[in-house]
């Protein structure tokens, strides 16, 4: 069991997915035995069909303490430090559902649902796709300045957004500088957590994605009760310097430990989707992404257009979601830990697809017949939809903080900011046109939702075959195999 590096780019070959790489994020697939209980419930299986026996004295464990810290006061400071940078950059993401609906009814009304999308689905994009140089980046040189420069960008974009008053104001402002702000944030945030987690990393960056939620739960219910008050232009500004604070420990605590690979450059190596795998993961995310800022980016104007609800109910519907998903980033990262990454990731989806086709759809379905005889009553629509919130809130939470761990199980530590940020290039190009094509197909329905809602369960549709089919390209279908 060689822990020297093979000289060849990752990616190019297969990999054997076993823990005695010292530096390999890849865990082991852990086989439950049927007959008869041990101390241990599980066994570790290397990649040649040896039993790895998992305890404290494990020559396999002692290498993976020596490689990854797994926790300690500085690791646990730096998920801080990512927790609080995400509750601003992510908080500010999943606030846009409030600024749609907001902006729909204010600056923009003269504006169609799609052509405001397009300022969502711009700042989404770029969150994502600036990954491209970020992660590069972050891996030659560590967080220290990209942090520092996220943290200028998103502080100009929200202080400048209270003062827009024109589409291109929007555009520029929220969409380009906030969106290089987010992911001049995020992409350090969630990478610099890998390099001090291998065996609790799922559990580290749902605690880490959890942040992202909180924000969700705050900004929104904030700027519902600020609006009235102070106006869109202070209500901006508070939101601003409280980014300040939450920015400040993320500056501070958000760095590096691994030294970068050796021969290493700052270019993306698309190359590495000639890993079948990797490519496979990368639809499926496309898919997951493609779908989860549908719910977020017009939840909430659903909710004012169904009538089921008052429009001050509307606007904290996003805080239930995001209520939600606070419990949804860190709990399935927690059960991942223990039940397997992928195969958590498949359950989560499954849960993902199935509110949405099962409670949103008839929700939007029922919101076109509450008039006349055979009327649903609107206490229906109103049950059905919060309980979609909710549920599908907790359900794709994993969507954030479970992809990268899955992404980080298919490459080694070092290349992790480059496999991630390659990933989520591909993956932005979901997010800059899934927000606009749905506002076309509520305009193709005569402003009802049912067509957004099948969309966006056709795509967890999608998504979840993918991450099933690299579950079953690993290990097979035997349910008992975590991974």
């Amino acid at each position: 069991m060689s822990t020297q590096d093979n000289g060849s780019k990752p990616g190019l070959l297969p990999r054997n997915n076993t823990i005695t790489t010292s530096l390999n994020p890849t865990t082991s697939p852990q086989t439950c035995q049927a007959s008869p209980p041990q101390a241990s419930g599980c066994q570790v299986i290397d990649s040649s069909g040896e039993d790895v026996e998992s305890g404290a004295t494990s020559p396999v464990n002692e290498k993976v303490e020596a490689a990854y810290p797994e926790g300690g006061l500085q690791a646990w400071l730096v998920v801080f430090g990512s927790f609080s940078g995400m509750v601003a950059g992510f908080g500010y993401m999943n606030t846009i559902g409030i600024y749609q609906a907001y902006l729909t009814e204010h600056q923009l009304s003269e504006y169609s649902e799609s052509t405001i999308g397009w300022i969502f689905s711009l700042y989404i994009f770029l969150s994502f796709f600036c990954g491209l140089q970020i992660g590069p980046v972050f891996d030659a040189k560590g967080p220290r300045v990209l942090v520092a420069l996220g943290t200028v960008f998103l502080l100009v974009s929200v202080f400048l957004m209270g003062s827009c008053t024109k589409y291109w104001h929007f555009l520029i402002v929220f969409g380009i500088l906030g969106g290089i702000g987010t992911s001049l944030i995020f992409t350090p945030a969630v990478s610099a957590i890998a390099h001090f987690f291998m065996l609790k990393r799922a559990n580290a960056t749902g605690i880490a994605a959890t942040g992202g939620s909180v924000g969700g739960v705050i900004f929104p219910l904030m700027l519902q009760s600020l609006f009235p008050k102070v106006g869109w232009a202070w209500a901006l500004r508070i939101q601003g310097f409280i980014f300040i604070v939450l920015l400040i420990p993320a500056n501070l605590l958000i760095k590096s430990r691994l030294p970068p690979r050796p021969g290493g450059t700052l270019l993306p190596d698309f190359l590495i989707f000639r890993q079948p795998a990797f490519a496979i993961v990368t639809i499926g995310t496309y898919c997951l992404e493609w779908g989860l800022f549908i719910p977020i980016t017009y939840l909430t104007s659903y909710s004012l257009a169904s009538g089921a609800m008052s429009s001050t109910f509307a606007y904290q519907i996003i805080a239930i979601f995001n209520a939600g998903s606070c419990l949804g980033r860190w709990a399935p990262g927690y059960m991942a830990d223990k039940w397997g990454r992928y195969n958590t990731m498949v359950g989560t989806i499954i849960g993902c697809m199935s509110t949405t086709l099962a409670l949103w759809l008839p929700a939007t379905v029922f919101s076109t017949r509450t008039s006349g005889p055979d009327g649903v009553p609107s206490t229906t629509i109103f049950a059905l939809t919060v309980t979609y919130a909710l549920l599908m809130g907790f359900a794709s939470g994993s969507n954030i903080s479970l992809t990268p761990v899955c992404v980080g199980m298919l490459c080694e530590t070092e290349e992790y900011g480059r496999y991630y940020a390659t990933c989520y290039t591909i993956v932005s190009f979901g997010t800059l046109t899934g927000v606009p094509i749905a506002g076309a197909i509520i305009a193709a329905c005569d402003g009802a939702y049912w067509g957004v809602a099948t969309f966006t369960g056709l795509c967890y549709v999608c998504a979840g075959t993918c991450f099933l089919t690299v579950r079953v390209m690993k290990v097979g279908w035997k349910l008992n195999v975590l991974y």
